[in-house]
């Protein structure tokens, strides 16, 4: 099974694009019209500085996630299984599974760039290496009451949002042993409460358009599964107040690939490969959590004995190398040397093999000298 991946803000470079806007001349005019300014100019040159700017920003990862679905589609012929979008890229997700044409999304998303480039006062940071409970504990700790979690990108990294002055003052709280604490250059709280006066204005906008039936299904940032037909104007105007729920997305497609005896694979439309980054980090963590757990369930499955025998050799190992002098209670204190490390025998039984013996002793009857 298949799935495109369309990236959102974050992901624009200058020269992102290439030659897809001579290709697709028709779109890029219609681009231009809609816009009033060169979309291929601001992609390729950006000789104002605007690409960063949220209300440039939007539209031009939209139309370069576009253009290059289209080139994809006419190089292979072929849909994927599903599609989704990291933010500002689920509206290239729904113009896959033809929600919308072409224009209407890039109206759509140029209307949202505008109304995001309004917010201020906000702001946002990346925590990496800590787990939702761990941010939402310090948080609370803290009483760092404005601030939601925004992106869960992964397991271990996540996007904080909220007041301004309350996302600098969290830094040295994050930043201390294996967390990282990363500012991010935006104006506003995107996708927190404090977004929802923007929401409010681009759901009234939204609902001018027609929206048409989905042909693919598209995995909502909101929710984490499909977009049912009904719920698109929620779903759509909703992210831009809600957290994006990128990991918990991603682990929805693979688990739904599982249950079809499959695998999914995961294809970047667009710029880059941030996205690319993302999956592959979620798939690593979800190997582990999978290996953390059948070890714990073999583990469990083991008699008592067999489970305390073996954490005892596991700390006679790490204290004791073989060679080690010992002594034997059994055998009135007689000097002995290890000639093994210690093992389970019979599993239920510590014991290290002894030199001068040749024969296993309990771990329990001899002492160290």
């Amino acid at each position: 099974m298949k799935t495109y991946i369309f990236p959102g803000q974050g992901s624009q470079k200058v020269g992102m694009g290439g030659d897809l806007f001579d290709q697709f001349a028709e779109l890029t005019a219609q681009a231009d019209d809609i816009l009033g300014y060169s979309i291929k100019e601001l992609c390729l040159e950006d000789p104002r500085g605007e690409l960063g700017k949220t209300q440039f920003t939007q539209p031009a990862l939209y139309v370069v996630n576009a253009l290059s679905y289209y080139q994809k589609i006419k190089e292979t012929g072929e849909k994927p299984d599903f599609v989704a979008g990291h933010s500002l890229g689920e509206f290239n997700a729904l113009l896959a599974s033809e929600c919308f044409s072409f224009e209407s999304g890039l109206k759509l998303v140029k209307k949202r760039g505008e109304l995001m480039s309004e917010a201020s006062g906000g702001g946002m940071a990346a925590v990496v290496n800590a787990t939702q409970q761990e941010i939402e504990s310090i948080l609370a700790q803290n009483n760092l009451n404005n601030i939601d979690l925004a992106n869960y990108n992964t397991a271990s990294q996540i996007v904080i949002s909220g007041q301004k002055d309350e996302i600098e003052q969290a830094e040295p709280f994050f930043d201390q042993g294996k967390m990282q604490y990363h500012l991010l250059k935006t104006s506003g709280a995107f996708h927190s409460r404090f977004m929802e006066p923007s929401k409010k204005k681009f759901e009234a906008y939204l609902r001018r358009f027609k929206l048409s039936d989905l042909t693919i299904p598209v995995i909502s940032n909101v929710t984490a599964k499909p977009y049912q037909q009904d719920l698109v104007i929620e779903g759509l105007s909703g992210q831009i107040a809600s957290a994006v729920r990128w990991s918990e997305s991603i682990h929805y497609l693979m688990a739904t690939a599982e249950e079809a005896g499959d695998t999914m694979t995961f294809e970047e439309m667009g710029h880059g490969n941030v996205l690319t980054k993302l999956v592959g980090r979620i798939s690593r963590e979800v190997a582990k959590a999978k290996k953390d757990q059948q070890k714990a369930q073999t583990q469990a499955a083991k008699p008592k004995s067999f489970v305390d025998a073996e954490q005892q050799v596991k700390d006679w190992n790490a204290s004791y190398p073989i060679g080690t002098q010992i002594k034997s209670s059994v055998m009135n204190n007689l000097s002995l040397q290890t000639r093994t490390a210690a093992m389970v025998l019979f599993g239920h039984r510590a014991a290290v093999y002894v030199e001068s013996h040749n024969g296993y002793f309990d771990l329990n009857e001899v002492t160290p000298v």
